[in-house]
């Protein structure tokens, strides 16, 4: 195999790789005959279909298969014998046809960068902290209770967390809607699943009020002739119901799965999910804002554009197979470039410092995910079978690792947060 490598600037390479065409001639004898012997054709005994007849039939496939097997093995080994490290698949460009004996093709890619050596010590972190109050565990409890409440007919005028059903019919731009009678629709008022100007109407009405209005429906509204439309309304009033919600008593506390119905046990289940939920946000929290004051320590590294694409990309939750546009690509470009930098640099100093994914935190980190799920042994089963999704559980793991070993290094102050603080998105 000869290997020729043109650098085309700074992070961008290209190999010229050519190999003895007789490496693709027996690759491609070799899975004739495996098929041969494999393949199930009408008129041929198993086990006994001539070559001439598996080249004439698959001979453009099992070529396409054997020279793509081909330029990946003389890849890996090209890049290794250069000593470079790609940092996603190279474009390939080949004839595919011998000449002089030889098979040849181009590989052109992005490599990694040159990484600095962090100094942790030089950074200033804000570490969040925050525990679980009784208060929180009480607001968590009545969130369960409104979760569960029923709805009841009442006879007063309908307020903010009743539940509304009421007809109309709509004249725009377009006509009538619907073409003859009315439509029936229920809401809860406050639920903002109807535009703002129609709940806060609804709000005092009682069973049999009418009464005329103009709306402006959002162009995603689910009635597809109301939809981004100014629109005339006749509304009627038919029901009002008001929520009523449990009693935390036995029968309450049973439907969470504590058999004996304590309240006591019920706050401690509650508290321990709230304090994992805590947990896992503070994490997020702190390894943010190790991430933020990385990148923005060492904003002149030279990126890989195919890296910065592709965080771009899932930013904006594109598929691979779809446009991103310029425009948008430009509008995230600096975030994905910051998210580039510090994902690069929490790999480097994992490895300049020694730390390694810990299996233990692993497996806590699995269980925890598992629990979410009516069935977690088949979540931890689905974890284990694939590959991908516990790779990236492990590369979370340790990039949690490091972003704690920043801290414990760097100019590390605590900052208090409450429990709805650190669980509120951040920007």
């Amino acid at each position: 195999m000869q290997v020729s490598l043109e650098i085309l600037d700074n992070l961008e390479r290209k190999l010229t790789v050519k190999l003895p065409s007789d490496k693709l001639d027996s690759q491609i004898a070799e899975r004739v005959a495996r098929m041969g012997r494999e393949v199930r054709l009408k008129g041929f005994r198993p086990g006994k279909v001539p070559h001439a007849v598996i080249e004439k039939r698959y001979g453009a496939q099992i070529r396409g298969e054997a020279l793509g097997d081909l330029i990946r093995s003389s890849f890996s080994e090209a890049v290794e014998q250069q000593h470079l490290k790609p940092v996603a698949a190279p474009s390939i460009n080949t004839s595919g046809t011998p000449q002089d004996g030889e098979i040849s093709y181009t590989a052109t890619f992005e490599v990694m960068p040159p990484l600095p050596t962090v100094d942790a010590k030089a950074l200033k972190i804000e570490r969040p902290v925050a525990e679980v109050s009784e208060g929180d565990v009480d607001e968590m409890i009545e969130t369960l209770r409104q979760q569960r409440r029923s709805f009841v007919p009442s006879e007063q005028p309908a307020a903010t967390g009743d539940m509304a059903l009421f007809e109309f019919s709509a004249t725009t731009s377009d006509g009538r809607f619907p073409l003859e009678g009315v439509e029936r629709i229920g809401t809860i008022l406050g639920s903002g699943s109807l535009p703002e100007a129609l709940e806060s109407a609804l709000v005092g009405k009682s069973p049999d009020d009418t009464l005329e209005l103009e709306v402006n429906f959002p162009a995603g509204f689910r009635i597809a002739e109301l939809a981004g439309k100014l629109a005339q309304l006749n509304v009627k009033m038919v029901r009002v119901q008001s929520p009523e919600l449990p009693a935390v008593d036995d029968a309450f506390v049973q439907a969470f799965g504590i058999a004996d119905g304590d309240i006591q046990t019920f706050r401690k289940e509650v508290r321990g999910n709230l304090e994992r939920e805590l947990s896992a946000a503070l994490m997020a929290r702190l390894k943010a804002e190790v991430a933020g004051k990385l990148a923005a320590a060492h904003k002149d590294i030279e990126l890989p554009k195919v890296m910065v694409a592709a965080e771009a990309r899932g930013l904006a939750r594109v598929p691979a197979n779809q446009p991103l546009s310029q425009e948008r690509f430009d509008a995230l470009a600096p975030v994905a470039r910051d998210r580039v930098i510090a994902a690069l640099l929490f790999g480097e100093i994992a490895r300049n410092n020694d730390l390694r994914v810990d299996d233990k935190r692993v497996a806590q980190a699995l269980a925890v995910i598992a629990s979410t799920y009516e069935e977690p042994e088949q979540v931890v089963e689905l974890y284990r079978n694939d590959p991908q999704l516990m790779g990236a559980l492990r590369t979370r793991v340790l990039e949690e690792q490091v972003a704690e070993w920043v801290a414990s290094e760097a100019d590390t102050s605590d900052h208090s947060m409450s429990f709805n603080e650190v669980l509120r998105p951040t920007a």
